[in-house]
């Protein structure tokens, strides 16, 4: 039941945060009515995760003031927060890998007893049910967080939050990591939650999800509130431009057509792995952009890490300008003869060194090419780095600056410009768009496409169907850990991509 009559859930009225000479958030205001969910949109760098970090307590505003259900508030800490009804499930999760799902549950509020000891059989009864209650049963609450893959380190941040019953649930970006099946399992808990008058701010690049789950939007764009009001009054190509500032006329590129693929580059026969890839068989030549579609843990992960050398490789093997190698290691994959990059899932744990400047993230794959008698020749690094950071629009600060300062589109950027430097043969690509905004995902395209034009190999994975639908020549969907089906031409449509991700009947067999 909305309580939308009421005082509205959340004010934000004339907020400002600056981090030295940068501005985060501008004198930003907008309210959020009770029991309604509300979409916070922006590219990356607009001021959401600020906003979400001073709503969470995490930092607080130089100036502006926050209403909760009318009272002003001021929320000096998470717990000032929480005891105000405020969680966050947070994109860039808080979760302590390396304790277990329990006691990532229990922190920091565990039933205990007089004494302060924690009652743990208890707090296992309460998470063992609440975890049923959310149709998690399958995640094991005595498993390393380490051990389980980020859709179900996402979905337990979701659950941690959830656990402490808010009356104003903060989401950002939680479906980044989410596919098929877990996106529509947390469009049921949004619902749920509306109906129970919880209030729910959604923060996403999803558009499609946005219409799904929200009632109303609020835009930003540089640090600065550019439109609230209902999701229904604004179109796509409206919500676009208000995002970006900017009318994207083409959120693809237009489709290629038929692509007569160049010399075989990356043959694959047969390989497995010891976790969930159980067979996969395919080419990629040059020029083209092979897609691959698949539910969360149907082995298309095994795949990109055991063609980079990170995943434990059981049988089959890879062949590369006809002839057989071996990759057992990421040095393997980027020698020069074989020159396989790969842009990993997470980021900032994976991909990028948060602390390091950019230039020296892009580098140091290939610091020996600027190297001289054990010296680096550091004008000429500079200027290798700064020419490929100018192909991909990367701010210049980003020489200088840590990785960790920039967004979330910027520190793709990087992630992808290091493999550019190195000169790539083939490029694996595993949902390089996660998190990241409107506009930063139409560079990508384009960087993409440009890539494979200029004779470059593509393998492509993506949690968001249309991307491979518009980008990739063919596509292969994974099922039970194998190629389930092979799309091509005109038989590539969202459609026949889902038959194949969920194992219709039929679709076992490669469509033409």
């Amino acid at each position: 039941m909305s309580r939308s009559d009421g005082p509205a859930a959340l004010a934000v009225e004339a907020m400002r945060k600056a981090y030295g000479a940068t501005v985060a958030v501008d004198d930003v205001s907008f309210s959020v009515a009770a029991g309604t969910v509300h979409a916070l949109l922006g590219e990356n760098g607009a001021g959401k995760s600020t906003i979400v970090k001073l709503l969470s307590g995490l930092v607080t505003p130089d100036s502006g003031r926050f209403r909760i259900f009318g009272r002003e508030t001021r929320l000096t800490s998470p717990r000032v927060a929480h005891r105000h009804g405020i969680q966050t499930a947070f994109q860039e999760m808080t979760l302590v890998r390396d304790l277990t799902v329990l006691d990532n549950m229990l922190i920091p509020y565990g039933p205990v007893n007089p004494l302060g000891i924690l009652r743990r059989r208890e707090a296992e009864r309460r998470v063992e049910a609440h975890f049923v209650a959310l149709d998690l049963s399958g995640i094991v609450l005595g498993a390393e967080v380490r051990e389980l893959d980020l859709a179900d380190q996402q979905k337990i941040e979701i659950a941690r939050a959830l656990f402490r019953e808010p009356r104003i649930l903060l989401l950002d970006e939680p479906t980044s990591t989410l596919t098929g099946r877990d996106i529509d399992w947390l469009g049921g808990i949004i619902a749920r939650l509306k109906a129970e008058g919880t209030t729910v701010v959604f923060i996403s690049h999803r558009l499609r999800e946005v219409r799904d789950f929200c009632d109303t939007l609020t835009v930003l764009r540089n640090g600065r509130h550019v439109a609230t009001g209902p999701v229904g009054d604004h179109d796509d190509a409206a919500v676009i431009q208000m995002i970006a500032g900017r009318a994207l006329a083409h959120s693809f590129p237009p489709r290629r057509a038929s692509v007569q693929g160049g010399a075989e580059v990356l043959r694959v026969e047969g390989i497995g792995t010891a976790g969930k890839l159980r067979e996969a068989s395919f080419t990629l030549h040059q020029g083209e952009i092979l897609g691959v579609a698949g539910l969360q843990g149907m082995g298309q992960l095994d795949l990109f890490l055991a063609s980079f050398g990170m995943a434990e490789v059981t049988r089959g093997r890879f062949i590369v300008d006809g002839q057989p190698v071996a990759i057992t290691s990421p040095a393997d994959a980027l020698h020069a003869r074989l020159g396989i990059s790969l842009v990993p899932e997470d980021r900032k744990t994976e991909a990028l060194f948060l602390k390091l400047d950019g230039r020296h993230n892009a580098s140091l794959p290939i610091i020996e090419r600027f190297t001289r008698h054990g010296l680096i020749d550091e004008q000429a690094e500079r200027e290798a780095v700064a020419g490929v950071f100018d192909r991909l629009n990367i701010d210049r600060r980003a020489l200088w600056t840590r990785v960790g300062a920039f967004s979330g589109g910027n520190q793709q950027k990087i992630a992808i410009a290091k493999w550019l430097l190195a000169e790539s043969r083939v490029l694996l690509l595993y949902d390089p768009t996660r998190g990241i905004d409107v506009g930063t995902k139409n560079e990508l395209y384009q960087l993409i496409r440009a890539y494979a034009e200029a004779g470059g190999a593509v393998l492509f994975y993506s949690t968001e169907i249309p991307e491979l639908v518009h980008l990739a020549d063919r596509v292969m969907v994974f099922y039970g850990g194998r190629v389930a089906a092979e799309l091509n031409g005109d038989a590539i449509s969202e459609e026949a991509i889902l038959r194949g991700a969920l194992g219709a009947d039929g679709m076992r067999e490669r469509a033409a």
